[in-house]
């Protein structure tokens, strides 16, 4: 069969299921948007900015586990899909970005919009591919979508010149990919997992460390068997939440630079730890020689061999996916007539107790004006901590990640690793296609939001009914709270000043808006909101300017370093 380079690129979607592509045209890209127009057999959704696109379909992917698809031009196009691309990447998001490149034969020669795509994002995606041949487009994409989606996932890019996409080219989706380069290790070592079991059972005071890993990996089910079988502690990173649940009595909470007193202390003191899916980052640990404790036993559970002993040397290393790890853990302990040392665990389990009498996530519940931490509490409430929330970064994604108790995976949609501001509106408008019946709730900041604002026009087309949370204290705050405690109160820039009337701007897009500026009317304004079940609510919560997120572990000193609110 002979079609176009661009019928092929939209076969090959086809091929793989694809149901939305998040994008925006170009004059690059005309030939496939040409063909889009001719199909019905998945949708695309037009954003108001590249980068939006990206964002959208990375939280797409963090919501159904499915490969999420952009598709963008060239030239600025490209570039600014960068920001979402590295955004995806540092936490290992299944995508695929299809950009357009100019004619093969301008290529190099600084030809209208044309950009190094694969030079430029080299740095930040799994892999990348530029098709110089019409016969190349179906194998490249096949393998794009197999490389985005197996062992540790990540985005990849493929670059098409408009002339490849206008070239005719015989047509056949490959059925299956092998790639002597890449080759992911999908099973653990059973020496290494029995070695991991019999450190749990000696354990005196165990501790399970786990990442966004068991999110991504879809393990969460064997995770909670594990624990439960073994009655040790749990705490989650930030990109792990909600792969334990929170309301179970075994979890101490997040830990890291604003995780509970009670994770810290225990990820500092235990004996024996097990990493599941997670990597050791500073954000988690702060300074790795502080954390480091030669009476300590390290596991380390991660389908990516590059991320074991990458900042903490560990002692067990175990090299697979961690759904099929925590599986075969669970087989050997089923069959398994030990038990951990019960006195201990006791003993432990009462330190823990002592530390998480301490409530370090207290907050002055009798203030007159709005604390943050009040609306994340009422909205989980509100929800019956069943909404999937999206967040953008700073000192309000740390007060919804420490106050809305996540009980299931994929529910807590935030940029971890790269801290991007502006993902917040666009991840929520993806994880709006991804369950169009679901309660998405984008808690955001004044300066956050306005990254990506032009994305109301986009829900106004679509006819989302998202939900913003917006925490409004006038400041970048985390800038300020950093300036506040380590640049003597200078407030260099943080101010948000001439900032737009949030309820007119809303309305401007055919929303509804709302002004909440009193603690007894955060309750009823949310619970308003989500009633309204067809419309975009944007809530704008008038809140404590001087609010600082707590605990908080200052960059570069170690988890036992933690300054509580108490402190001050």
């Amino acid at each position: 069969m002979e079609l176009s380079g661009a019928e092929i690129v939209i076969r090959c979607l086809q091929e793989e299921n694809v149901k939305y592509v998040f994008g925006y045209p170009g004059g690059a890209v005309l030939n496939i948007y040409d063909e889009i127009f001719k199909q019905d057999k998945f949708k695309h959704i037009l954003v108001r900015h590249e980068q939006a696109a990206v964002h959208a379909a990375d939280a797409y992917s963090r919501a159904t586990g499915q490969v999420g698809v952009a598709l963008v031009t060239s030239g600025p196009g490209a570039t600014n899909a960068i920001t979402g691309i590295a955004t995806a990447h540092m936490d290992s998001i299944p995508m695929v970005i299809i950009s357009g490149q100019a004619p093969t034969p301008a290529i190099g020669l600084d030809a209208f919009q044309e950009v190094d795509m694969i030079g430029i994002s080299r740095p930040c995606v799994k892999h990348n591919f530029l098709v110089k041949d019409v016969k190349d487009i179906a194998p490249t994409i096949k393998k794009a979508f197999f490389i985005a989606a197996t062992g540790r996932p990540g985005p990849v890019v493929v670059d098409i010149p408009k002339d490849i996409t206008a070239h005719l080219g015989h047509y056949e989706y490959p059925k299956s990919v092998e790639m002597r380069s890449y080759t992911p290790i999908l099973k653990g070592h059973s020496g290494q997992i029995k070695k991991a079991i019999k450190l749990m059972l000696e354990a005196k005071r165990p501790m399970l460390y786990t990442g966004g890993g068991v999110v991504l990996g879809d393990a969460a089910d064997q995770l909670i068997k594990l624990a439960h079988r073994l009655g040790f502690p749990v705490t989650n990173t930030l990109m792990g939440l909600g792969g334990y649940p929170a309301t179970d009595k075994q979890f101490v909470g997040m830990l890291g630079m604003h995780g509970t007193l009670e994770a810290n202390m225990a990820m500092q003191n235990c004996d024996v730890l097990v990493a599941v899916g997670a990597r050791f980052d500073d954000r988690v640990i702060g300074n790795p020689q502080h954390f480091y404790n030669k009476d300590r036993t390290i596991v380390h559970i991660d389908v990516d061999p590059s991320s074991i002993s990458k900042r903490v040397k560990v002692d067990v290393p175990i090299v697979g996916h961690v759904q099929s790890v925590l599986a075969e853990m669970n087989e050997l302990l089923d069959a398994e007539t030990r038990t951990p040392d019960a006195a201990a665990l006791k003993a432990w389990w009462t330190q823990i107790e002592e530390w998480r009498g301490r409530n370090c996530l207290t907050y002055n519940r009798n203030s007159e004006i709005i604390k943050p931490q009040f609306v994340i509490e009422k909205l989980w409430e509100v929800t019956k901590g069943d909404a999937y929330v999206t967040s953008d970064v700073g000192q309000h994604q740390m007060w919804a990640a420490q106050y809305y108790k996540f009980d299931k995976p994929r529910r807590w949609i935030n940029s971890g690793g790269l801290g991007t501001m502006g993902v917040g509106l666009p991840y929520a408008m993806g994880v709006q296609f991804a369950d169009p019946s679901a309660k998405v709730a984008c808690v955001t900041g004044e300066g956050s939001i306005q990254m990506n604002i032009q994305e109301l026009s986009t829900c106004k087309q679509f006819h989302l009914p998202i939900k913003v949370v917006l925490l409004n204290n006038r400041y970048l705050g985390m800038v300020r709270q950093w300036q506040q405690f380590f640049y003597e109160n200078r407030y260099s820039e943080s101010y948000m000043d001439s900032l737009p009337d949030f309820v007119k701007l809303a309305e401007s897009y055919g929303h509804v808006g709302m002004n909440i500026e009193k603690p007894a009317d955060v309750e009823g304004a949310l619970t308003e909101a989500f009633n309204l079940t067809d419309r975009f609510v944007f809530m704008n919560f008038i809140t404590d300017q001087n609010e600082n997120v707590f605990p908080m572990v200052p960059n570069g000193k170690g988890l036992s370093e933690i300054i509580l609110a108490e402190d001050l």
